[in-house]
């Protein structure tokens, strides 16, 4: 079953902060209500990721607005599964993430960059970061 990260839920929460800002300081806007509840729960319980069908209606649906603010895949356009290899040297997805990625679910999308940017050793998150960084020192010399 995929799972929501704590992370998302804290990118969520301030999305919604951002969103509908609290009018007195202390009040909080529904959703952002929704998804506080779900991760004071996690802080509790010390759990890192939690499965989505733990999400009250509320919550979930605060965290899709959210997710659709969200890229949707991580690839590069360099797709090394089309050579036969069995993870993506661009993305760092694997074969079938790659093949069923527009048939998953949101959270299941998610669940797969969570994993891929905790591993970082695709091209996304080194070659092209760090071509990137050079394009940036470089407008600033």
């Amino acid at each position: 079953m995929a799972r929501i990260h704590i992370t998302d839920l804290e990118s969520a929460i301030n999305y919604w902060r951002g969103k509908k800002p609290s009018p007195d300081g202390f009040s909080l806007a529904p959703e952002t209500r929704a998804l506080a509840e779900v991760y004071a729960r996690m802080v509790f319980d010390q759990a890192l990721a939690i499965d989505e069908t733990a999400l009250s209606p509320a919550a979930l649906a605060a965290w899709l607005v959210w997710y659709d603010t969200t890229p949707d895949t991580p690839c590069i356009a360099i797709c090394s599964t089309s050579q036969g290899d069995e993870e993506c040297k661009g993305c760092g997805r694997s074969f079938a993430e790659v093949q069923y990625w527009t048939q998953m679910r949101p959270v299941e999308k998610r669940d797969t960059w969570h994993r891929i940017t905790q591993l970082g050793h695709s091209w996304r998150f080194n070659k092209y970061a760090e071509r990137a960084l050079k394009s940036v020192e470089m407008l600033f010399k």
